[in-house]
């Protein structure tokens, strides 16, 4: 029965490896192990010899170490202290009174410039202006008259009672006017020939 000796190099390295592994993990649990009291005799041992072995550096240096962990421990007191507690429940945040939520404060709202003794009218704004231009007539014998409308380059034709622009109706064609309405605002409107 063959354990894996095929490879013999590879097998030496693996035993090595365990050796080393068990001996670090035997000083582990040593160094755990070992008292305060003891590690802080080992340093002034370590410093009475005269010429030092470079066992007894590693093992000082390992040892000081332990000291200093030992003593940060100490230092951290793990019990409660109600008066620090009480000390921060009193304690009330006032802050500048500015939103951190917003990235810029909003603007200060504007002061209307009417002086404080005169009042402004009230009452709804006047709607506004029909924009078109009347610049002529087409009237054929028999027929109603027709006027001819303009709004900007758009030109239309229209008669009595018919919609222009979907928004205005001719109301009334005068020889010098026609009278037009807004049909969104039922506002009357003369417009005078052009």
């Amino acid at each position: 029965m063959k354990l894996g000796t095929d490879n013999k190099k590879k097998l030496g390295i693996m035993a090595v490896l365990l050796v080393i592994a068990a001996i670090s993990v035997g000083r582990m649990v040593l160094t755990l192990g070992a008292k305060p009291a003891a590690l802080a005799a080992a340093p002034a041992a370590s410093r009475v010899a005269a010429q030092p072995s470079p066992k007894r550096v590693v093992a000082a240096a390992r040892d000081r170490r332990q000291i200093q962990v030992t003593q940060i421990t100490a230092s951290l007191d793990p019990t409660l202290r109600l008066d620090l507690l009480k000390l921060g429940e009193r304690t009330e945040y006032r802050g500048s009174g500015r939103n951190i939520f917003k990235p810029h404060e909003d603007p200060p709202p504007i002061p209307d410039p009417v002086a404080p003794g005169i009042t402004q009218p009230t009452g709804p704004p006047p709607p506004p202006p029909i924009n078109l231009k009347f610049f002529g007539f087409a009237s054929h014998p028999g027929e109603p008259k027709k006027v001819f409308l303009a709004q900007g380059e758009d030109v239309f034709v229209a008669g009595e009672g018919e919609i222009v622009n979907r928004r205005y109706r001719v109301l009334r064609i005068n020889p010098g006017s026609v009278e037009m309405e807004d049909l969104l605002t039922n506002h009357h409107q003369t417009i005078p020939l052009t």
